[in-house]
């Protein structure tokens, strides 16, 4: 059984010429997938299914029905066993997920990801019953056990294991939801991602990738922004009623497994698998929300001014401001920047950071197939994480480099924990990554001396901020509405649009006009699909990044820098070992006052201030 969310990817910006979709700098890396696997045909994948099998078979036939009679040393071997099988499978899995990215369109790649993904829930089948049985463990007898050292390495594992008590479906039903996940969920996402990496959007003669059409809405002509957004908005009608399915299909089978498992709210979930409180994300969308007239509504009516419109088109939301004719960065200085900042922060970041770039571990071209956006994956711990990019040569580009980076190198600071407990809640999982945008970002501006230029930096990152936290959270809003209503019956097109723009209107305000095409640009956000409520994590981790830098900037006046980095690397090195409160403690912080929030808001207010005087 899993219950930890998968990672879904990142979003992306405008390429210059050379990466609209037909061509790609020939200086950008691509990955290497041979540490995992050499190729599809590579006979270690038939090696592997096979060993992992037969462990699984053997796995169960010694211990269903048995764990509660062993003493806490075997029950600890049990434990490294059960990680070592699905360790096992989470790198076949890994590897069929990346060649799928890497060309969705490719002929055979996603009947291999099919075959793979069917093979490793089949020899999962064999493993269902550890979890549910391990929750049901008696409290005092498993505390007892606990005081063994071979055992309490796993607390933490069990912990949040038998958290999940409640929620938990007698053994036939869970094997049930099990193998029938790769032809539900799963099944639903493939197609989604096929459907958009199939997507041709005609702009200027060219039949271009969604990533590459998206890219125009950054145009500094206005003319072609709007040219693009009707063609965008025109590709997404045509394949609107699949894509409409999709979405209801995805909101139905979530309902229906959250009635099962008596989660009382469709983001409940989501939420015990991040270990957050409900009240918490209640909290953080609210402080959000009742922000928007001070941060996103103000912001946007400053843009409109400064562009010398009336009023802003949906297209008009990540134009370049007048004045900002960045030439493309060359991917070796965009490298080269991204490293110094992290060195400069940790040398221990920082030599985890040049691996990335002097060995194959990352896919940084655009191409047609290739999944839209950014994500850094981890693979398993005994490997390494890959990252996947769009670069495109832009600033925003950078910053999506440092993103991913930062996810790269948490990854591999917790993976000494083992697959069962390296990864982190989506509570932390931002906040390697934010946190690196953020020492980029200062880097830019310390190095910058034109006042010009220093106003484009801050009003550029006011802009990816706003993205990150209001428009995460206007996606979370839009989720909950059609979750909601999806439970009384499947929702129309129609309606689905309405709910879109009715959450756009109120969260990015009066300084926009909504034309017709931007009705069905829900339709692409993939999150929405992959995982749904995954958006919160988003405004959760630039929060909390923005209170941390603040300590930051603090403990270099002050002094006392290697304590705050001590403190943050311990926050990293944790993986999913300890609740998110624990390991925030050091910094002083705790999201569950509702002042936390407005702290972290507030800097982004104190951004817009600047920019505004």
């Amino acid at each position: 059984m899993r219950f930890a969310p998968p990672r879904a990817p990142d979003t992306t910006t405008r390429p210059p010429d050379w990466a609209r979709g037909e061509h790609a700098d020939p200086t950008l890396p691509m990955w290497d997938l041979s540490d995992l696997y050499v190729g599809p045909d590579d006979p270690a994948i038939n090696h592997d299914f096979s060993h992992l099998a037969a462990a699984a078979r053997m796995f169960r036939a010694d211990l269903q029905g048995q764990l509660a009679a062993l003493s806490a040393a075997a029950l600890a071997q049990a434990i490294d066993r059960y990680q070592t099988i699905e360790t096992g499978l989470a790198r076949l899995h890994a590897y069929a997920q990346l060649r799928f990215s890497a060309d969705q369109t490719a002929p055979g790649v996603g009947s291999f990801m099919q075959t793979i993904a069917e093979r490793v829930t089949a020899i999962g089948r064999d493993l269902v019953f550890f979890a549910p049985e391990l929750t049901r463990l008696d409290d005092a007898a498993l505390n007892a056990s606990l005081t063994d050292p071979a055992l309490a390495r796993w607390a933490p594992f069990l912990t949040d294991l038998r958290s999940f008590r409640p929620h938990l479906l007698d053994d036939d039903l869970e094997k049930l939801l099990h193998d029938k996940e790769v032809t539900g969920h799963a099944a639903w996402a493939r197609l989604f991602d096929e459907v958009m990496a199939r997507l041709r959007i005609p702009i200027g003669g060219s039949d271009l990738t969604l990533t590459a059409a998206l890219d125009r809405l950054s145009d500094p002509d206005r003319a072609m922004r709007g040219i693009a957004a009707r063609a965008i908005g025109a590709a997404l009608e045509r394949e609107a009623p699949l894509l409409a399915l999709i979405l209801n299909t995805i909101a139905k089978d979530k309902e229906t497994n959250d009635r099962w498992r008596r989660y009382p709210s469709p983001i409940a979930a989501r939420n015990r698998a991040n270990r957050v409180e409900d009240s918490v994300i209640t909290a953080l969308t609210e402080a959000v929300q009742s922000a928007y007239p001070t941060l996103s509504h103000r912001y946007y009516r400053l843009k409109a001014r400064w562009l010398g419109y009336p009023t802003l088109a949906h297209w008009d939301r990540n134009a370049p401001l007048p004045g900002d004719h960045a030439k493309p960065i060359p991917w070796a200085e965009a490298t080269a920047l991204v490293q110094r900042a992290y060195h400069q922060f940790s040398p221990e970041m920082g030599a985890i950071a040049e691996q990335f770039f002097t060995q194959p571990w990352i896919d940084a071209a655009p191409r047609a197939g290739k999944s839209a956006g950014a994500f850094a994956h981890p693979t398993v711990p005994d490997a390494h994480p890959y990252i996947a990019l769009n670069y495109q040569g832009r600033p925003r580009d950078v910053m999506t480099l440092a993103h991913e980076l930062g996810h790269g190198i948490h990854q591999v600071l917790a993976a000494p924990h083992g697959h069962l407990m390296a990864a982190t809640p989506l509570t932390l999982a931002e906040t390697a990554s934010m946190f690196g945008e953020k020492l980029v970002f200062d880097a830019l501006l310390a190095a910058e001396t034109d006042p010009r230029r220093r106003f484009l930096l801050r009003a550029r990152k006011v802009e990816d901020m706003l993205n990150t936290v209001v428009r995460q959270i206007a996606f979370l809003q839009f989720e909950q509405r059609v979750h909601a209503e999806r439970a009384a019956g499947e929702l129309s097109i129609a309606r689905i649009n309405t709910i879109w723009l009715d959450v756009q209107r109120a969260s990015l305000g009066p300084a926009f006009e909504f034309s017709e095409d931007f009705r069905l640009f829900w339709a692409y956000v993939p999150h929405m699909v992959h995982t749904p409520f995954y958006v919160y994590a988003y405004a959760f981790g630039d929060c909390l990044v923005n209170t941390l830098i603040e300590l930051y900037r603090e403990a270099c006046t002050c002094g006392r820098t290697d304590h705050f980095r001590e403190a943050y690397l311990s926050l990293l090195r944790a993986g999913g070992t300890s609740p998110y409160r624990q390991l925030l403690k050091p910094f002083g912080v705790d999201p569950a006052d509702p002042a936390f929030w407005q702290r972290g808001l507030g800097l982004i207010a104190a951004m817009i201030d600047e920019l505004e005087g």
